[in-house]
């Protein structure tokens, strides 16, 4: 691999932009080729990654823009809020940042939901760069332009569609991540394999312990496939009224676990691990694919470090309570949840299911 990294294009005609994956990015100053000039950006990033790569971001960008400016917020899910968008708000008005300013979000997706969406919100729209540092980030929320903060009753219901001008993904970032966020990571990788690549999915059978041991180049494979399909899709279907929905396999469970639990307390990739295992049961009850797949699918997801039961999150009624959560579910419609399920392997569909056989596969999949 190039010091200057591989390529992934996303072709959204105006708002076209590349995926650049590579090790070392941060420190190679033509990784950030072709952004638009501006007196000034703004670094957003948290306490927990800024002590870590802001300065190597910093030095990069230091000859293309004369005042660099930077906010940290704190860091984890349950901060994905009004009240922490405010602090990136009040960076850019206390800098006097103008339109052109450029907005860098260096950090997982948390970091880059908020601070795509406060550049879709500032002065109606300036450009952003994200510079994913997690696993997940790179290969999924980084990419495709949803930007989002949670509500609590609904994780990311407030947001926009706003498309970044560039994504670097600088692969040694992840020599930092904790074990259970490189696992979390994992959960929107294999989601590609039932979804759309059968043999992406036979190697992540074949390579999850280099994966789990962050061997380089299977983590590099990983990011530039995992971003190959989800470019295709969102290049298809940028504004989701199609198939890009089908990006949201085990979602619509798994941001219910998250609200449920209270965000944080399951990651998000946790929650979408246990949510794939629910939405394939659901998949097999419905007569889409066999118990074999099932398994297949529950295995690799063990393997990897992830949970394959969800949480009870009422001792009362807990079906009650995911379908409560799930109707607020952004792909709901008219009150009708519509779930991504796999239609044969490497095929995803769309599409509502009784109430009563989801309870089913909610009591046989939570513990």
């Amino acid at each position: 691999m190039s010091s200057n990294g591989e390529r992934v294009f996303i072709d959204l005609e105006e708002r076209s932009y590349d995926i650049v994956v590579g090790e070392g990015l941060l420190n190679v100053v033509a990784s950030f080729d072709g952004l638009p000039s501006a007196n000034a950006a703004l670094i957003v990033s948290n306490s927990t990654v800024a002590p870590l790569y802001a300065s190597a971001l910093r030095s990069a960008l230091h000859s293309r823009y004369p005042m660099i400016f930077e906010v940290l917020l704190p860091d984890g899910e349950e901060y994905k809020n009004w009240e922490t968008l405010q602090l990136i708000f009040d960076a850019l008005l206390s800098n006097a940042c103008d339109r052109k300013t450029v907005l860098f979000a260096l950090g997982g997706g948390v970091i880059g939901d908020m601070t795509g969406f406060a550049a879709a919100s500032y002065m109606r729209g300036v450009p952003f760069v994200q510079v994913p540092t997690t696993l997940l980030a790179q290969v999924d929320s980084s990419v495709g332009g949803k930007t989002a903060i949670n509500h609590p009753q609904g994780k990311n219901m407030i947001g926009a569609f706003y498309q970044p001008r560039l994504v670097v993904c600088d692969l040694a970032t992840l020599d930092s991540l904790p074990l259970r966020e490189l696992s979390a990571g994992l959960a929107e990788v294999i989601k590609y394999g039932p979804i759309a690549d059968t043999n992406f999915m036979d190697w992540l059978e074949s390579s999850m312990e280099a994966l789990l041991a962050r061997e380089r180049s299977a983590l590099a494979h990983a990011v530039r496939r995992s971003c190959e399909i989800k470019a295709w899709v969102v290049s298809q279907d940028e504004k989701e009224t199609g198939l890009r929905a089908i990006l949201n396999f085990g979602h619509t469970f798994g941001h219910a676990i998250e609200a449920g639990m209270g965000y944080g307390v399951w990651l998000h990739g946790e929650g979408v691990a246990a949510g794939m295992v629910m939405a394939a049961e659901l998949s097999l009850r419905l007569g889409l694919v066999d118990a074999a797949f099932v398994e297949r699918l529950t295995a690799l997801i063990a393997r990897a470090g992830l949970p394959t039961k969800g949480p009870v999150l009422d001792v009362t009624d807990n079906a009650g309570r995911y379908l409560e959560l799930m109707r607020i579910d952004k792909k709901s419609e008219g009150g009708e949840i519509r779930f991504v399920l796999i239609d044969g392997p490497g095929k995803a569909v769309v599409r509502a299911a009784p109430d009563a056989l989801v309870r089913e596969v909610i009591d046989a999949c939570c513990v």
